[in-house]
This record gives structure tokens, sequence and C-alpha cells, in this order.
């Protein structure tokens, strides 16, 4: 455990790896990078209150607020008032879980793919919850014999316990959907849905009726991401999905999902998945 004065961190294993586990209090300002990986990923909002921009919507989160984030799903975090805050965060991959997950009721990493994916505990819940995040932290901390086991299967508790309070839990509505957070809502839907054309400021523009410049800066206010800068990480996700299910070339997958080059393609994916597209295959393939 390592301790500041601006920190207080507990740090296992790593994000992309098959487990990891960091609890930090920050008491200065700090935004997430806009990110997305390859694993599941579970956020508990220990103390204060954040901003969070899940794949479509924006949310505002506060404590005990518990986050599921489904694999490949673009999220970031953004203060909200007051930066001091505390939270926990925990990724895991399914093969952390064991193949076909066999001490996993069936079903049940669905809950990462709900329509909402922040869950409003109340104190009991809570309570519950933490209690589950703490042991994990400890054994972290002990090392003690086993422990890697019994990280196991404390996921495994938090997950089952987690999905029966779905069932309990208040679903608030995303923060603030006024006409403005809504018409960002609507381009980055948008977005989503044209991917794969030609899509320029410009033409957001036209289509939205707000100017380049103000579309530009209240995006980036809204979502932390540059317009460019989601549109090219939701192209690369789709490549993502294209080079470990088909057997498309590179060059035919580069432009399918709207890349005027391949060079372009290649560069942009290994700036954000820091290695070639024909590595990412040989290492994902299902073949």
């Amino acid at each position: 455990m390592m301790m500041s004065s601006d920190t207080r961190t507990v740090a296992y294993g790593e994000e992309e790896g098959e487990f990891y586990y960091h609890r930090i209090h920050r008491t200065k300002p700090f935004e997430r990078n806009n990110h997305y990986h390859g694993t599941y990923e579970i956020y508990y909002l220990v103390s204060g209150e954040r901003h969070y921009f899940i794949k479509e919507k924006l949310y505002s989160i506060r404590a005990g607020d518990l986050i599921l984030i489904n694999k490949f799903d673009v999220h970031k975090t953004s203060g909200q008032g007051d930066p001091e805050h505390e939270r926990i965060v925990i990724n895991f991959s399914d093969s952390f879980l064991g193949k076909g997950h066999p001490l996993l009721a069936s079903g049940l990493l669905g809950m990462f793919s709900q329509d909402t994916p922040l869950l409003r505990l109340t104190i009991p819940e809570q309570d519950t919850v933490l209690q589950i995040l703490n042991k994990m932290a400890d054994e972290i901390t002990e090392r003690s014999d086993s422990y890697e086991y019994m990280l196991r299967v404390l996921l495994m508790e938090l997950l089952i316990k987690t999905h029966r309070l779905i069932r309990s839990a208040s679903l608030p509505a995303p923060a603030s959907m006024n006409p403005l957070h809504q018409k960002i809502t609507d381009v980055v839907k948008y977005i989503h849905a044209h991917h794969a054309e030609k899509i320029t400021l410009q033409q957001l523009s036209e289509t939205f009726f707000i100017s380049p410049f103000y579309l530009s800066r209240i995006f980036k206010e809204i979502t932390g991401f540059t317009i460019i800068n989601y549109l090219n990480l939701t192209r690369i996700r789709e490549a993502q999905r294209l080079l470990t299910d088909t057997d498309l070339k590179i060059v035919d997958i580069a432009e399918a999902i709207g890349f005027e080059s391949l060079t372009h393609f290649d560069r942009t994916f290994k700036k954000i998945m820091k290695m070639t597209a024909s590595k990412y295959r040989k290492f994902n393939s299902i073949s």
C-alpha cells in the first residue's frame, strides 16, 4: 500500500490483465483518459461525486454508486464540483473466471450489458458491497497462502450479490438530459451508426444544426473526447471485432470501417491498441 499527501492507494495487477484491483483517494482534480478495454469493469465510488461518460450517455454519480462496464464499452470519468473523491475499480477477464465460468451461474455476466450501467445502492447494500471490496484489499495487502484463489472466490461473491441487487437497487436516469446533453447523445449515436462512412465536423454541424466550433467544444466538455478521437475509437473497436471474428484481409477491414487508407488505419490502430492489427489478430484469433 502506498500513501502520499494526495493519494491513498491499494493496487494489484494490470487493467488489461486477468485481474486488476485499484483503490485510490484523490484530493486534486483528476480526469481518466478516454479508453476501453477487453475486460469487464466494476467501479464503486466510496466518497465524493463524479461525472461518468459511458458508451453513449453521461451519468452523474455519487458516493455509494456501483457501475458495471461491459468489455469494449468506451468510458471516461471527470470531475464534478469538489475534486476530492475515493473510488475502487476492478477489472477482470473471462479467463480469470475459468473456461466456461464453471463456478458462475449461467447468464450472470449479462448484467454488464444492461441498458443502465449505474446502480444506486441503499446504505445496507453499500455495506454489503464494500465489505467484499475491503476483503479483496486485505488479501492483496497481506498476500497470505492461496490469496489469488481467494480473490476469485470474492469476485464470484461480488458478482452474485450484485446480480441480486439489480432487482432492488435504484436505477437513476442519466445526468441532466437537458437539450444540450441530448444533442450530444444524438451525435454519439450517429457516429456509432455511421462510423463506416466519411464523417466530418462540418457534416455533423449541418446535421445537428449547431456551429462547428460550439459542437466541437461541447462534445469535448460533455464526453471528454474530441470528435475525431471518438470516431477513431469507434472504428478501431469494430476493427477488433472483425479481426477476431472474421477472415477479412486487414486492408478490407480498414476500408469497411471507414479509413481512407491502410496507412492511416495502421497508424491509428497502433496508437490506440499499442500493437499492430496483424499482431492483435494473431493474439486474439478464434481459430
